[in-house]
């Protein structure tokens, strides 16, 4: 069960519109659009510290951290995906499409060595080893355009995203897709644009629901247990990024130009 009763926020004040945010060990790392710089806070006492430079990164879009390889991945917008060291000593261009590939990297996500990428331009998930070499892809239906999507503890995928078929003011979902790509099941909403989710071991869901201002929690069925958080809490701020620390307890919160970290108490 989670429980926000206690909950209250530290803000990382973050200058530029914060794209993505995870946390690896006890170190936070932010990107922010248009930047080639990954800013990192020590998660603990929440000072600033040394902001990694990857020198040809032109427009991170999300950055999600694995904890087996103590390695960062970051897409660079519609063209490659960073791999990088913790510490910022090893930067190198860990994926990149060839020329005849249409899948253009957008949001991604890690579990166990795995990383998973959306691609909202062909409507596919893609599977990467830990070495950058591919797994699998995961055709989506034709209706549906992902924003993110993460790997289930039962080894299927969640994903956030648009349903083309849908009323403009009605189109977001999540989604349960298996490895063929086939809807197991959905949650409806009224959703206000997916941005990013986030899934702990046992099968919950968290929703980043940018448009009304708050954060829903999902059980394993994709059922809304309620909002975790609301817009008061998020003072009224739009949240696009999600990262969900299981063994603190904590949910890190990106929004336009700040990082909140939330309590999430689990009994």
């Amino acid at each position: 069960m989670v429980d926000t009763s206690d909950n209250d926020s530290v803000l990382f004040f973050v200058v530029g519109e914060v794209w993505g945010v995870t946390q690896l060990c006890d170190v936070v790392y932010i990107v922010c659009q248009w930047s080639s710089t990954i800013i990192r806070f020590d998660a603990t006492t929440h000072r600033r510290l040394t902001d990694i430079n990857v020198k040809d990164l032109r427009n991170p879009w999300d950055i999600a951290a694995c904890e087996q390889t103590s390695q960062l991945y970051v897409t660079d917008y519609k063209e490659c995906i960073w791999g990088v060291s913790s510490e910022g000593e090893d930067t190198r261009g860990w994926w990149t499409q060839s020329s005849s590939d249409r899948f253009r990297p957008h949001a991604l996500s890690v579990s166990s060595s795995r990383v998973l990428v959306t691609s909202r331009d062909t409507q596919q998930l893609m599977q990467l080893d830990a070495g950058g070499g591919q797994l699998q892809r995961i055709p989506l239906p034709d209706y549906m355009k992902p924003e993110h999507a993460v790997e289930s503890p039962t080894g299927t995928f969640v994903v956030g995203h648009e349903n083309t078929l849908m009323n403009e003011n009605d189109q977001y979902q999540v989604s349960e897709v298996n490895t063929e790509g086939e809807v197991l099941r959905q949650f409806s909403g009224p959703l206000g644009d997916t941005y990013h989710i986030a899934v702990d071991s046992q099968g919950n869901t968290f929703v980043a629901d940018y448009h009304n201002r708050r954060i829903l929690l999902l059980d394993a069925h994709l059922a809304l247990r309620r909002v975790i958080i609301d817009e008061y809490e998020l003072n009224y701020k739009s949240p696009r990024r999600l990262c969900y620390n299981e063994q603190s307890g904590q949910l890190l919160v990106g929004f336009d130009d700040v990082v909140a970290v939330f309590s999430v108490l689990q009994r």
